[in-house]
């Protein structure tokens, strides 16, 4: 043991330098060289003869962390604290790689399984003498609370996904995965490379955990060696779910179909060329906001639960309408039956407190004395709850001085029933939702999410094809595994794995189920075309490199008239919107189409039937779903559209087809405030686009010839031609005045 501890600070400060007894890993598509000092020395892409990695730092392929040193002479040797022993020896023994550690007195024997553009790498065992390593210790050895199963210095490539940890251009692409939802996956990065990283860790699949490099020569051939790696250890199908073409579509969002309105439904999605429709569960469940999440009981719409969905669902499949469900996995309602009149013990506490003294089964409490400092607890309000057993308490505030307090306590919170509680119970702070503070989240550490899964899969079974994963971001540290596992763990269960996912929150393996990730919420009309440029179009890049795609909605329908908050101003600004007009749905859908991306919009039967423009809306999106499906737009259009001003129209060109334009934003009329125009020129004229942005009137524009007013009806949208210049249409469009109006009332 002396002689390992000399060796190893020795040797801490050597340059790596090639040795004998290289060990070369051989597949399909690349060929990889270990040192027999544990260091890889290169990745070679054979069918470009790329060279992917960049070993000018000594970085061990693995890596070993203890809490401390455990046995005696190393515990007296070095400080008391975390500590990484980092892989310096490697021998094979068939498909086996053993690997031994700088000071660890220890060996981990890794399998190796080789497929045709992947390796993966299995913690099988660690070989450890008890009495020799840690003799007169009484514990499980060896101590390791984290393994890095792998460690590699890819050179940086002119792309980068740092969902996926892939580095890749058109010659070569590598990536680091796992291969199983309990591994860590992360990257570090250095000068000329990134450390793409696989962790496991004690209590998560320390021993059994798995992770795999996988190479191509560029996107294609990277990708199928990505699908051969899900296929052969039966993962969700995140590259197949990518070749769909239904991945591009538009999808309409609705909360409130029901089999007495599905053909009305049907009859809007239509008009809006919509063929994907995702429900949200309170269409079907028992809802008042989150505060029933997890009982997912039917609502008195679907009198005959099953029976009723099938039907509603089967109805959509026979017009072409693909169903898909949104529910949120992780959120348990606070009148859910797992919360009142007991708390679930199953529920998540950001906290661990252990009662000094004990409680009474009836009356009043005042104060929980505690063991622990609460120190850094929930101030909030609505989210100071305690659970302690199965009842909960709020709180006002706690001392941070011993004795330890909870103060300003008030028990049977979310109507749970009082109970006695004994000195030594051990109980915390319940993880409620910052969504409004009506649900608690998951323990992911338990087998509520399993429970909750089966609940899903009950009304996902009854015909639905893709899911929305929302408050995903809700789940216990580790986030990075918990997040895309809370989405596994319900997948799993369905009869038909879904065509994609998306989900409000995304963590590594959840590429493997995420096709579409992150619809961004809604934003109201004076800042919708800001926030389209801010958010998801500078999202569609970062997910291109993930080689996938982002959701550019959700979008919301606003009413004219109705009272917003403008987010772009601090403290917020009130105001009376303008209202979802067509040139908003246009700039969104067009960015979108731009990147192969597709929308997602909230729809009602109420907007059908009150928004005064809603069929204006309706033929935007469908002329762009139109083009979607048609693979209509060239590369140089599709790159036009990315711009981040320029905005653009989809003009019918009164043969059946499309022309694509662009356009300007005319000033909006001081004596016709009601009255919105962009102009675009075509065929050598200028064409104005009109229309009443809340009801319908009758106005004149001096846009004739030689500048003469021209009467026109507002309404629908219209388009006038003229033959003046684009700056005199421009000024005419300014002086127009209103006439008389139709239709004209405040919305």
């Amino acid at each position: 043991m002396k002689r390992m501890i000399v060796a190893a600070v020795l040797s801490a400060g050597i340059a790596c330098i090639a040795g004998v007894g290289d060990i070369v890993l051989e597949n399909q598509r690349f060929r990889l060289v270990l040192g027999a000092d544990a260091r890889a020395k290169s990745l070679v892409v054979k069918a470009t003869g790329e060279e992917c990695l960049d070993p000018r730092e000594c970085v061990a392929l693995f890596e070993t962390v203890q809490d401390r040193p455990f046995n005696n002479e190393t515990k007296l040797l070095w400080p008391n604290k975390q500590t990484s022993y980092p892989a310096e020896r490697l021998r094979r023994e068939g498909d086996l790689l053993v690997v031994g550690f700088r000071t660890a007195p220890y060996e981990a024997v890794l399998r190796v399984r080789t497929g045709g553009g992947y390796m993966a790498f299995t913690l099988e065992r660690f070989n450890c003498v008890h009495e020799l390593a840690y003799g007169g210790l009484h514990m499980n050895v060896p101590p390791v609370a984290t393994f890095r199963l792998l460690q590699l210095p890819v050179a940086n490539r002119a792309k980068f996904g740092d969902w996926l940890n892939v580095s890749w251009d058109d010659r070569a692409a590598v990536a680091v995965v796992g291969v199983d939802p309990h591994v860590a996956i992360d990257h570090a990065d250095r000068a000329s490379f990134r450390l793409l990283n696989a962790d496991l860790s004690r209590g998560m699949k320390l021993v059994g955990g798995t992770a795999a490099i996988v190479a191509g020569a560029g996107e294609k051939d990277f990708m199928d060696a990505m699908d051969g790696l899900e296929a052969d250890f039966n993962l969700p199908r995140g590259v197949k779910s990518r070749q769909s073409p239904m991945l591009n579509r538009s999808i309409y969002w609705t909360s409130g179909i029901t089999p007495a309105n599905v053909d009305e439904h049907i009859a809007v999605a239509r008009q809006g060329g919509f063929t994907m429709m995702l429900i949200y569960y309170p269409a079907m469940t028992r809802s008042r906001g989150y505060r029933f999440l997890g009982d997912y009981d039917w609502n008195d719409a679907y009198p005959n639960g099953e029976k009723d969905l099938r039907a509603v669902l089967a109805k959509l499949k026979t017009a072409g309408i693909t169903p898909g469900l949104h529910t949120l996995q992780t959120h348990i309602g606070v009148e859910s039956r797992y919360v009142t009149p007991a708390l679930d013990p199953r529920l998540n506490k950001t906290r661990r407190f252990t009662l000094a003294r004990p409680l009474p089964a009836e009356g009043p409490v005042g104060e929980i004395f505690v063991e622990e400092n609460p120190v850094d607890s929930m101030l909030y309000p609505d989210c100071r709850v305690l659970g302690f057993g199965p009842e909960a308490f709020s709180y006002e505030s706690y001392t941070t001085e011993p004795p330890y307090r909870f103060t300003g306590v008030v028990r049977g919170h979310y109507k749970t029933r009082p109970a006695a509680h004994p000195r030594g119970e051990v109980g915390g702070t319940l993880d409620v939702s910052e969504y409004g503070a009506t649900s608690i989240y998951i323990d992911q550490g338990t087998s509520l999410q399993d429970e909750i899964a089966l609940k899903i899969k009950r009304i996902y079974d009854c015909g639905f094809e893709f899911c929305y994963f929302d408050g995903s971001e809700g789940v216990n540290p580790p986030c990075g595994v918990n997040v895309s596992l809370s989405q596994y763990r319900v997948v799993k269960t369905f009869e038909r794995a879904p065509i994609f996912t998306e989900g409000a929150a995304k963590s590594h393996f959840g590429w493997h189920l995420q096709a579409g990730a992150n619809a961004f919420d809604v934003f109201p009309p004076e800042i919708f075309k800001a926030m389209i440029v801010r958010f998801p179009q500078a999202e569609a890049p970062i997910m291109r490199q993930n080689m996938t795609r982002v959701d550019f909605g959700w979008w919301s329908i606003y009413r004219p008239g109705t009272k917003v908050k403008n987010r772009m101003k601090v403290p917020y600004e009130t105001l009376e919107t303008v209202g979802t007009q067509p040139d908003m749905v246009e700039f969104g859908t067009s960015r979108a189409a731009a990147w192969n991306c597709p929308a997602a919009i909230q729809m009602s039967l109420t907007y059908a039937k009150t928004i005064p423009r809603f069929a204006d809306l309706m033929e935007v999106m469908r002329r762009w779903e139109d083009v979607r499906a048609k693979g209509w737009l060239t590369d140089a259009q599709k790159d036009a559209l990315k711009s981040s001003t320029q905005e653009h129209h989809l003009y019918l060109d009164g043969k059946g087809g499309y022309e694509l334009h662009a356009i300007e934003m005319l000033p909006t009329p001081p004596a016709a405030p009601q009255l919105r125009g962009f102009v675009f020129e075509r065929n050598g004229r200028q064409v104005i686009a009109y229309w009443h942005t809340c009801g319908a009137a009758r106005a004149v524009l001096a846009v004739g010839p030689g500048g003469s007013d021209v009467a026109v009806d507002a309404q629908g949208m219209r388009y006038l031609e003229s033959d003046l210049p684009r700056e005199t249409v421009r000024n005419a469009f300014q002086k127009a005045k209103f006439l008389f109006a139709f239709h004209a009332e405040k919305w």
